[in-house]
């Protein structure tokens, strides 16, 4: 899967994605993620990328002109899709599918149900907001689909595409050391929370683990764990 992450602090997912699974999964050619920096597709030398509200009202909002050009080059470009096959006769591939998600606090509130829903695409575009907010024509007319971490509010949509990004990615095949760990975690039903997790020491200032998981009997751990 292909993420196009738009925003106007690109150098904010180094870090994150450079660590751990999400590193892993990039190298094993599982993921491929780009950041683009909004500004890239502005006219005016100061890279304009925010105006003043119509109406009046505090703080700034980014404009709907840079994010459509963004769009419309994104969508032009070529995405490598290793499903896709090519007819020797009619030399026509597959559709990439692709969706684009504008992060906003109004939108619906991302879910474990979202994430498999989503990781059907090949590829996703992520609208990182900024400011107090984005024009509102881009959720109109661009975004399939607008997408909330949360009832409360963040200072752009970085944080939230980092998350759906790492939601999505420990749901594809080969990117975890263990596939059980992903079938068995929370949240991959309704109302399913995982069982607690203990480890050594036994004791540890007086707090014990359980003794049925130190019993050696799995069909009473099993049960144990189910409720």
């Amino acid at each position: 899967m292909q993420f196009d992450i738009l925003t106007i602090f690109p150098d904010i997912f180094d870090s994150y994605f450079n660590e751990s699974i999400l590193k892993r999964a990039q190298k094993k050619k599982i993921i491929r993620i780009n950041t683009h920096d909004l500004r890239k597709w502005t006219n005016d030398k100061h890279k304009t990328v925010d105006d003043t509200p119509y109406g009046g009202g505090a703080g700034m909002i980014l404009k709907v002109e840079p994010i459509c050009k963004a769009l419309e080059a994104l969508n032009k470009s070529q995405v490598p899709n290793p499903k896709s096959q090519t007819n020797s006769k009619s030399k026509i591939q597959k559709k990439i599918k692709t969706r684009t998600i504008l992060f906003s606090a109004k939108g619906k509130v991302f879910t474990q149900a979202d994430a498999r829903r989503l990781v059907k695409y090949d590829r996703l575009i992520l609208i990182c907001g900024r400011y107090e907010g984005v024009d509102e024509r881009v959720a109109e007319k661009l975004a399939d689909e607008e997408i909330s971490i949360g009832e409360y509010v963040l200072t752009g949509g970085e944080i939230p595409a980092m998350i759906l990004v790492d939601a999505l990615t420990r749901l594809m095949p080969g990117s975890l050391g263990n596939e059980n760990s992903a079938r068995e975690e929370s949240h991959q039903k309704k109302g399913y929370l995982e069982y607690p997790h203990y480890t050594k020491p036994e004791n540890f200032h007086g707090w014990s683990v359980p003794k049925i998981l130190l019993s050696g009997h799995h069909g009473e751990i099993e049960k144990w764990r189910k409720k």
